[in-house]
């Protein structure tokens, strides 16, 4: 059997399991159900509801004119530039709507965690999904010779074909390597978009916010301005970097639980019965002569 064969269909296995069982682990860790994983996920795709048509109207027809209007990697940087902060942007706002309306009976730091988890897995399940969809695509024409294939797929479509299956089999599995590398990020963005609401004062707290949108337009533009210069390798290389930055971040900030006490049930005593002696009088008598 082909080695890519079983290597292209692992990467896409992978890109889902991973987050499935990350997220498995993390609710019976904290002992939480899957609500918060949940809602991190459906945070991802509102946000992508507004930042895909946002790039494709907008930003991506305005990004060849201004590669053309700079030269060199000055024009190369402020692509990448504008691509993450587009990222970042759409990404955190949603993040910080979450907690402002959907968690904000849960804004703790293994919670932040979670709909991170959730965040990052929904993205690397759609791709892995897609990943799959293409390689049974690939395999369906694998089987088919030069002069079929011809007559049904472009010039351009056959250079693909014929690249695909003559990756070397190491590249085939990056995309599970960088979907492990983006999940902890995504976790750092929920994490310190969590701090403005726990830490800070007044218009102090936005910051933070800030902050997460920074955090994620450097390691959006960063994979793609090294990507375009020096190859696929150096860029996920970087990534890895910024994943770790990202583990340094996530519990450089964690903060106590908010402990939970159930309050002792409120036994009724009653007075304890103290006899009042009588008085031994004549009256007294009479009336307990007959008792």
């Amino acid at each position: 059997m082909d080695l890519l064969v079983v290597t292209y269909f692992l990467n896409g296995i992978l890109m889902v399991a991973i987050p499935i069982l990350l997220g498995i682990y993390l609710t019976t860790r904290f002992r939480f159900g899957g609500r918060i994983w949940g809602i991190g996920a459906c945070i991802f795709i509102i946000s992508q509801l507004f930042h895909i048509p946002f790039n494709l109207l907008i930003l991506n027809p305005a990004l060849p004119r201004l590669q053309q209007a700079t030269q060199g990697n000055q024009g190369l940087f402020i692509i990448a530039g504008l691509l993450g902060l587009s990222a970042g942007i759409f990404e955190e706002t949603a993040r910080y709507g979450m907690y402002r309306w959907w968690l904000k009976d849960s804004r703790t730091w293994r919670s932040a965690i979670l709909a991170g988890a959730g965040h990052g897995g929904i993205e690397a399940i759609i791709f892995g999904g897609l990943v799959i969809v293409g390689y049974l695509n690939m395999m369906a024409y694998r089987n088919l010779d030069l002069g079929r294939l011809s007559l049904a797929l472009g010039e351009l479509q056959i250079a693909s074909l014929q690249a695909y299956w003559s990756a070397p089999w190491y590249a085939t599995l990056l995309g599970a390597v960088e979907r492990a590398f983006t999940i902890p990020i995504h976790i750092a963005a929920s994490v310190l978009v969590l701090q403005v609401f726990t830490r800070g004062r007044g218009h102090q707290k936005l910051a933070w916010l800030g902050l997460a949108i920074l955090f994620h337009a450097v390691v959006d533009a960063s994979a793609y301005y090294i990507f375009r210069q020096w190859g696929v390798y150096i860029s996920e290389v970087a990534v890895g970097v910024l994943a770790v930055l990202a583990v340094i971040i996530i519990f450089s900030l964690r903060q106590p639980e908010p402990v939970t006490t159930i309050p002792e049930p409120v036994v009724y005593e009653p007075p304890a019965f103290t006899p009042t002696p009588l008085e031994e009088t004549s009256d007294n008598l009479e009336k307990t002569r007959f008792q």
